[in-house]
């Protein structure tokens, strides 16, 4: 059964970190709809001034983040020790878990394009150690459907299996769509599944969907997406079983109670919130 829009959010202009100018497309309002799905932030400018500021060292718990560059450069360094650089096609998977600091230093280059992801971590999952790895693009497999191009970032497609999440089974691709091509994914119908419009407009369910706008499907168990006739389109796509439990948010801390948030603040004011 085809999947039908529920829900469509538009991305709107924001300022984050140490003054990042992006987009932000999910946010609190939407936790409850996109389960397991937080945040979403886009990032496209080619002003460097727009970025380069970046999101100096900042601590994180109880959830996941999820980076993806379709064209760019960040620095990232942790409390862990990792230090590194994602490049253009490449991605950061973080566990925050029950804490880490952490920095993403965006690097002056010709265009910086790509999405920032929050991932909810179940409850018995949020004081879990933290861990950090990096998505090469040899980690990408890209899969030719008839015009289309299947990056698979994380989950399988067709055979093809992307990265491995180690605990949120989330599924991720980012797909190129050549002007009036079009695509048909398969789903798990016990998914909650959405696709953002990263780079230009697309055709879902017979709506003309605009650039940097995330839509959200009902129940079903197939998506089609569409390029226009005029322009190509690039659209990721999202998908994961939802958590239905409690959120509780506070800042870049996102647990299940308002005590676990004063707890979290309490560890950071005190010294002990790292664990490692």
């Amino acid at each position: 059964m085809e999947r039908k829009i529920i829900k469509t959010v538009q991305g709107v202009a924001a300022i984050d970190g140490a003054g990042v100018r992006l987009t932000r497309v999910l946010g609190r309002n939407d936790v409850e709809a996109f389960d397991p799905f937080l945040m979403l932030d886009s990032f496209d400018s080619r002003n460097p001034d727009d970025y380069v500021r970046g999101f100096p060292m900042h601590p994180h718990r109880g959830i996941e983040t999820i980076t993806y560059l379709i064209e760019g450069r960040i620095d990232h360094e942790d409390s862990l020790g990792n230090k590194g650089t994602i490049a253009s096609g490449q991605a950061q998977w973080m566990t925050a878990g029950g804490g880490i600091l952490h920095q993403e230093m965006p690097k002056e280059t010709p265009r910086m394009l790509g999405f920032q992801l929050w991932l909810n971590l179940p409850s018995h999952d949020k004081m879990t150690p933290p861990q950090y790895y990096d998505i090469t693009q040899e980690m990408i497999p890209a899969v030719q459907e008839g015009e289309a191009t299947v990056r698979v970032i994380s989950g399988e497609y067709k055979g093809s299996r992307g990265a491995e999440p180690r605990h949120v089974q989330a599924t991720l691709y980012d797909i190129s769509l050549p002007a009036g091509s079009t695509i048909e994914l398969e789903s798990d119908p016990a998914e909650n599944v959405f696709v953002f419009t990263i780079l230009g407009e697309a055709l879902v369910d017979g709506r003309q969907v605009p650039e940097k706008t995330a839509v959200l499907f009902g129940e079903g168990n197939k998506v089609t997406l569409q390029a226009t006739q005029g322009a190509d389109a690039r659209v990721i796509y999202y998908a994961a079983k939802p958590l239905r439990e409690p959120i509780s948010w506070g800042g870049p801390i996102v647990m299940n109670t308002r005590e676990e948030i004063n707890r979290a603040f309490d560890d950071l004011n005190r010294g002990t919130f790292l664990q490692h």
